[in-house]
């Protein structure tokens, strides 16, 4: 098993894995896709074991909201990983395809912009199929 210091939310049973130094914005990008229909697998501390996702001990449906504290939301676990996301403030405009260390599609991605949940709604739709990329990231 492994454990990170990262973010994890679900759409339809598959997992994005969001990952990050402190301060990234993984738990504002996390509180945003659940605004878009995901839900909750893990915020701060995530659990891996043979590509199943879950929140680490004492920490089931706990979200940092900063500013504001600690807040419970429904969650789900374990769910399957399908992709991972790199939290950094610059990316290439039309990246070459890269895997994470833990064999998940690499999308690397500034949170920061108000398209972020959306880029990575449509990421994970090429992640598992359910859309196609002519180039980039999984092209």
């Amino acid at each position: 098993m492994t454990k990170l210091h990262a973010s994890c939310a679900a759409r339809q049973g598959s997992g994005v894995l969001l990952l990050g130094p402190a301060g990234s914005g993984k738990s504002d990008l996390l509180l945003r896709l659940i605004d878009r229909g995901f839900v909750l697998v893990a915020d701060d501390q995530v659990e891996i074991d043979d590509g199943w996702a879950r929140p680490a001990g004492g920490l089931e449906g706990v979200v940092e909201m900063r500013g504001l504290g600690l807040l419970r939301l429904p969650w789900r676990s374990p769910v399957r990983l399908a992709l991972a996301c790199q939290l950094q403030p610059s990316v290439a405009r039309l990246p070459e395809p890269e895997l994470h260390a833990l064999g998940l599609p690499l999308l690397r991605l500034d949170p920061r912009p108000a398209s972020a949940p959306l880029l990575v709604d449509h990421a994970l739709d090429c992640a598992t199929g359910r859309a196609s990329l002519l180039a980039g990231a999984f092209g």
